[in-house]
């Protein structure tokens, strides 16, 4: 079992990725926290949690408040003693169409609960995990972060931030032995799709379509995502850190024997172009 005897918090674990995130590191033998607005949605997850054999704790929390995120942590810590690893997924879509004509609280909002929660989760675990000099971050990125996404600039400007903080977090905390990885999910098929087919033309003429073949297809399924989460969790990716992974188009699970090559490169990176040009 890839993660036995760990502890991780997910956030938006309540459906989706997250609760496939969830399932997955219950089923690789780690003891999770689950943590979503919605309580029951959680709690269901928790009970399947448990019926994997392993212990949990679902917390009715907002990430974007820095109260609910402390005390999170402070309930994790008691009832497990530590955290090994933290799973950034909760997120928003936020408003959809031309950027002139969003609300500007709501395309705030989208910025405050992607980026800002992402930050404070993880300056709340950081320093449990310097202390115990390890631990594993996994941050959720998506669609815009590496390419334009017209139509969705609040979704597509905070995926690209959370990404840029990936990378340097990365390089602040990698002298603790902590490693912090970005996970490039897909189109997988969420609520977030639901939103854009509901927007219709203001989603833009390639979204709508894109979501409409998605929905056909089926999209991306959450376990692949979810595999790609317990690799950048447990000691197969010991090294690797500061790294966008795509769980379609990358391949991840010849990574292990080829990571210091990565590390020595600018592969899986933000950057414009590479080191020797």
């Amino acid at each position: 079992m890839k993660l036995e005897g760990k502890t991780a918090i997910i956030t938006g674990a309540g459906r989706g990725i997250g609760k496939a995130i969830a399932l997955a590191f219950a089923r690789e033998g780690a003891d999770v926290v689950v943590v979503s607005l919605t309580l029951p949605q959680i709690a269901e997850t928790a009970t399947q949690i448990k019926g994997l054999g392993r212990c949990t704790l679902a917390i009715r929390g907002d990430i974007a408040e820095k109260e609910d995120v402390d005390n999170t942590v402070t309930l994790a810590i008691k009832e497990f003693g530590k955290v090994d690893i933290l799973v950034n997924n909760a997120g928003i879509q936020g408003p959809i169409g031309p950027m002139v004509e969003n609300n500007i609280d709501h395309w705030m909002k989208a910025l405050h609960i992607n980026l800002v929660g992402t930050y404070l989760c993880t300056r709340a675990v950081l320093p449990i995990m310097i202390e115990h000099h390890q631990g594993k971050i996994v941050n959720l990125s998506g669609g815009g972060a590496t390419s334009p996404r017209p139509y969705f600039s609040a979704y597509a400007a905070s995926k690209a931030a959370v990404v840029r903080l990936t990378e340097t977090v990365a390089e602040e905390v990698k002298e603790f032995n902590i490693q912090v990885n970005a996970i490039a999910p897909g189109a997988v098929n969420t609520k977030m799709l639901e939103e854009v087919l509901a927007a219709g033309k203001a989603a833009g003429e390639k979204a709508s379509a894109e979501a409409k073949r998605q929905l056909e297809t089926g999209g991306t399924s959450p376990e692949r995502v979810a595999a790609l989460a317990v690799f950048l969790a447990s000691d197969e990716s010991d090294g690797l850190t500061g790294r966008l992974i795509s769980a379609v188009w990358d391949d991840w699970e010849g990574m292990r024997d080829c990571i210091p090559e990565i590390m020595s490169s600018a592969l899986y990176t933000l950057r414009r172009i590479s080191p020797e040009d």
